[in-house]
């Protein structure tokens, strides 16, 4: 779910608020490539550097770390934080990969309007029919007997083995 403006407020510091602000909708599609990079870069840091304090708290929960401490009610805090950056860091990649595809669309445009200009200037030079099939011989040489003739050795075949048997 979507945290509102007001809870960034309240959960961020002022300057992690700035960046954070620079991720909503106005804001984000006015930025040019470079200063997108760099908010991503900063967002990044501040997610990682968070996480880390996070499980820095947990292993002082557990007791594990160097000192004693039951932070629970700051580390839900740090978790709500974590989220607001993870959910600005989410808009900041989906606009990235949106560009990234409206170049790839222009590219793609460019690329067609250079083909079709290639293309009336140069013939075509592409695969063209031949001649077709060409038959082959037959390997398997001529019939002994006629067609016709083929039913009637089977059953003299057979007629000659039920003779044999009835004998």
């Amino acid at each position: 779910m979507a945290t509102p403006r007001k809870a960034e407020r309240r959960i961020l510091s002022a300057d992690e608020f700035d960046v954070v602000q620079n991720t909503h909708h106005p804001a984000l599609a006015k930025l040019d490539k470079q200063e997108l990079d760099q908010v991503t870069t900063l967002l990044r840091e501040r997610r990682d550097r968070t996480q880390d304090i996070l499980n820095r708290q947990r292993r002082e929960i557990r007791s594990k770390g160097m000192g004693r401490t039951t932070f629970a009610e700051e580390e839900r805090g740090m978790r709500r934080r974590k989220a607001v950056l993870r959910e600005a860091l989410g808009r900041v990649n989906k606009e990235r990969s949106r560009r990234r595809r409206e170049d790839l669309k222009q590219n793609a445009r460019k690329a067609l309007a250079m083909r079709g200009a290639t293309a009336s200037a140069a013939p075509l030079k592409s695969r063209t029919a031949s001649k077709g099939m060409t038959p082959k011989e037959n390997v398997k040489g001529e019939a002994i007997l006629h067609p016709m003739q083929a039913g009637r050795v089977s059953q003299r075949t057979k007629v000659a083995q039920a003779k044999r048997d009835n004998r």
